[in-house]
């Protein structure tokens, strides 16, 4: 295929995903899901899963296999600029304002998933077909350890916001606790990766790379960035110069983690959380977001999409295998933030409403598997078992949440988030 050929195709591709999104959309919403459940059921219908086996023909003519390295660099610009955004609307600030509570129930959702994926990991290891041939038992562990202990905090940030609960003290325990579940799950990854060199001496290496390289953006860059943001507060706007030097600063961020040995995403991240907040950061949001969360984002799950083939789940012990893993994932993560709640005197329903929230995986969970199968930690089986665990705790979140918690408790937590306050 000529490169004339590949770009042409490549074009194609974008159109047909974006087409798939949109319509898979209309019907998401009709039941109450939000888009990004449409585009991670797009990029499944778009892969072998389904398009593959009902008209496999024009699967193969669409997604050949030679399009999916642009595909797939194409996805990892968009993540790499969601992740920044991500950053961008991390607020340290909730972790202050109810830091107890919020570690409590955070340290519940981290330990007991990762303390049960620990143990399916030392299974499934011993196993052909999970994990790559030459991981180690220590590495297996880590990485399921922290996939089953990822949360979705973006889409966190966006239920809370749909449902009216945003400085609530509800909303701030899960949006805290939250955040400091995926941090935890994000540096437990970065150690998996960084064991992936094949020596301690390599390990070592990249996670304290790892660890200079975030401790430096958050002092000596947060210092650096600041006067950016004094800048475009004054003005009240953020200059086209100021932008385009904050991507260049962006697509830095991601070569030098990849450059250390972890992933582009960590780096994006961590410079996003080191912004100014004020103009500069709204401004960047308002200007990043639309093209990637419209364009990019759909990119990736369609690219997870082809790699999610529900046909390798062809034998009654890899369905049970993947039945276990959602019943792991809905339990360690789930029910144990839900106890945890309780332990610090929440009620039963604010706690099973925490513990619905706190169970959804959504995006952040397909980044984790996207990585671990790229960089060869696990085999396409177990990630499509783990991208239909996602799925399930995703798609069951919101109208979980909006049957557990009732409108008429709003009102009270208004109230409390004003007594605490």
């Amino acid at each position: 295929m000529t490169s004339f050929e590949l770009s042409a195709r490549f074009f194609i591709q974008v159109a047909v995903i974006l087409t798939a999104c949109r319509l898979v959309g209309v019907v998401a919403r009709r039941v109450g899901q939000p888009q990004v459940i449409a585009e991670m059921l797009a990029g499944v219908l778009l892969g072998p899963s389904v398009l593959g086996i009902l008209l496999p023909d024009v699967q193969a003519h669409v997604f050949p296999r030679e399009t999916l390295p642009a595909l797939s660099i194409t996805s990892q610009l968009g993540l790499s600029l969601y992740m920044f955004l991500v950053g961008l609307e991390f607020q340290v600030g909730l972790l202050r304002t109810q830091l107890r509570r919020a570690a409590s129930v955070s340290v519940a959702g981290i330990v007991v998933p990762f303390t049960l994926g620990a143990i399916l990991a030392t299974v499934l290891v011993r196993q052909a077909g999970y994990f790559t041939f030459g991981i180690g038992l220590g590495q297996a562990v880590l990485f399921l350890g922290a996939a089953m202990s990822i949360t979705a905090f973006p889409m966190l940030a966006r239920i809370v916001d749909a449902q009216r609960l945003t400085g609530t003290r509800l909303g701030t325990l899960v949006l805290a606790a939250g955040s400091m579940d995926d941090a935890a799950a994000w540096c437990l990854l970065a150690v998996v990766i960084a064991m992936m060199g094949g020596s301690v001496a390599t390990a070592g290496i990249t996670i304290v790379g790892c660890a200079i390289y975030a401790a430096v953006v958050l002092t000596a860059g947060r210092a650096a960035l600041a006067p950016l943001g004094r800048a475009a507060d004054e003005e009240g706007r953020l200059g086209d110069a100021r932008f385009t030097a904050v991507l260049i600063l962006v697509m830095i961020a991601a070569a030098v983690t990849d450059a250390i040995g972890v992933h582009a995403v960590f780096g994006t991240f961590i410079l996003g959380v080191a912004m100014p907040r004020g103009i500069l950061a709204h401004e960047m949001q308002r200007r990043i977001a639309p093209l990637t969360m419209g364009l990019l984002v759909p990119l990736f799950f369609a690219y997870s999409g082809l790699n999610t083939q529900i046909g390798l789940l062809n034998t009654g012990a890899l369905w049970l295998a993947a039945t276990l893993v959602l019943l792991i994932a809905c339990v360690g993560k789930g029910a144990a933030c839900a106890v945890a709640a309780r332990v610090n005197g929440e009620d039963w329903r604010h706690s099973l409403a925490i513990g619905t929230l706190m169970n959804a995986r959504g995006m952040m969970e397909l980044i984790i598997l996207t990585i671990g199968l790229e960089r060869r930690i696990i085999t396409p089986t177990l990630f499509t078992m783990m991208v239909l665990m996602a799925l399930a705790t995703t798609i069951a979140a919101t109208p979980l949440f909006v049957r557990v918690y009732r409108r008429t408790e709003r009102s009270s937590d208004v109230q409390f988030a004003t007594r605490d306050s």
